[in-house]
Formats: structure tokens, C-alpha cells, sequence
């Protein structure tokens, strides 16, 4: 059943480089990974770590204002979280702090992008995205309700889809 919807999330995303080399864009671990403890910068510039959101099914999306793909993905997926919100299900936007001049220039950005309801934080010099090892964007962290990485989704993905909303509904009841 695992393998059916690692499938049928593969077919429906965008061509990224990940997925045009051949290589699966999701990965769902076997066994859930401790996060890193360092933190991230709110938009109101309150200091968090990811196991600050406990309680919520989190993807944190680690993206770049000079990546195309994340741009091109920002309208679907403030859809996504419009569509999600009420469930549990919780999306966070990580980019560097060095992309930004400030607070201001991001929300500009994401106003245009059609993306202006997505929560926003900064990861100091890329420090957060480099303890995941993620050197890439657009990269999505799956955490559960109790903290800890069940697994990612590597590129863009059309996530108002119904279909992609089914499979992360699936993958949220089967790993919390």
C-alpha cells in the first residue's frame, strides 16, 4: 500500500531534478528521525525549532526566492494549506536569512506569489537547511504530530491536487 502511494504522489509531481534522474521524490522512513535543535526565525522575529510545533502534522518546506520551481509552487501550496489548516496539518516556508534585506521584502514577495497566507521563517546563514542536508530547493520535511522527521519530499509538487491532499492525509493517519 506504501509503495501504491509513493507511486501515485511520483506520477502527479512536477519534473524536477531529483525526479528526472530518475530517483524517487518522496522518502517516508521506516523509523521517524530526531530533528535538529537549532532554531528558526518567525516572521515577528520569535526564535523556534521545529519541535516547537508539536501537536501539528508539519511540512516544512525549505525553499530559495532565486529558485523557479519554488516559486511556481507557492500559489498551490498556500491553496493546500487553505485546505488543510483545520486538520492538523500545519505548512511552514524556511529560506535563508541572507536572502532578505527584511520582513517586508518577503511578504511583498509572497503577496505576489499568491502566497501571503503561509506562515514564514528565516534559517540563520542555511545553517537549519545544512544539519538536514538539504542543499536543494524546494525540499519538504514530513514531521508528525510528535516532533520527529518521518520523512521528505525532494522538488515541486502540484499540491492542490486532490490526489497529493489524499496522499499527505494518508501518509499524516499512518504516521501521525
Amino acid at each position: 500500500m506504501k509503495k501504491f502511494l509513493v507511486f501515485c504522489l511520483s506520477a502527479i509531481l512536477f519534473a524536477t531534478s531529483a525526479f528526472a534522474a530518475g530517483r524517487d521524490p518522496v522518502n517516508i522512513y521506516e523509523t521517524p528521525k530526531e530533528l535538529p535543535k537549532r532554531g528558526i526565525y518567525h516572521e515577528s522575529g520569535k526564535k523556534l525549532s521545529l519541535s516547537d510545533f508539536g501537536g501539528s502534522f508539519v511540512l516544512a518546506v525549505f525553499w530559495s526566492r532565486y529558485c523557479s520551481p519554488c516559486l511556481r509552487e507557492l500559489d498551490n501550496l498556500n491553496n493546500f494549506q487553505n485546505k488543510v489548516r483545520d486538520d492538523g496539518i500545519r505548512v511552514v516556508l524556511i529560506s535563508p536569512d541572507t536572502e532578505w534585506n527584511n520582513i517586508e521584502e518577503q511578504k511583498k514577495l509572497l503577496k505576489k506569489y499568491h502566497a501571503e497566507d503561509l506562515e514564514f521563517f528565516v534559517d540563520s546563514d542555511g545553517k537549519l537547511a545544512s544539519d538536514f542536508g538539504i542543499f536543494t530547493s524546494p525540499n519538504t520535511v514530513l514531521i508528525n504530530r510528535e516532533g520527529k522527521e518521518i520523512g521528505r519530499i525532494r522538488g515541486s509538487a502540484e499540491w492542490d491536487d486532490p490526489e497529493v491532499i489524499e496522499y499527505i492525509y494518508k501518509i499524516k493517519a499512518e504516521h501521525g
